[in-house]
C-alpha cells in the first residue's frame, strides 16, 4: 500500500499445486499482484511449519472475485483429468 492509497491491499493464498496456466490467467484478468506470503501450516505431519506461499494481492473487491475465479477455474481443472 502506497502512502496515498487509503485502501487497504488483501491476499489470497494460492493453494500448492494450482497450475501455472490458473495463476497467469488471474493475473491477466485482475488487478492483482502475485506476492510471496509466509504462512503457519495447521495440518497432518506439518502443524506449526512456515512455509512460503504464493498469494494474489489487491483491493478486497477484486480479490474476492479472484477467489471464485480460481475456485472455479480449479474445479474445472479437475473434471478435465
Amino acid at each position: 500500500m502506497t502512502d496515498t492509497e487509503d485502501e487497504k491491499l488483501f491476499d489470497v493464498l494460492i493453494p500448492p499445486g494450482v497450475p501455472q496456466k490458473i495463476i497467469f490467467d488471474v493475473t491477466e484478468k485482475f488487478d492483482v499482484k502475485v506476492v510471496e506470503r509466509k504462512e503457519r501450516l495447521k495440518f497432518a505431519n506439518m502443524d506449526g511449519d512456515e512455509r512460503e506461499l504464493l498469494a494474489f494481492r489487491g483491493k478486497l473487491d477484486v480479490v474476492r472475485e479472484v477467489e471464485k475465479y480460481m475456485i472455479d477455474q480449479l474445479k474445472a481443472f479437475v473434471e478435465e483429468k
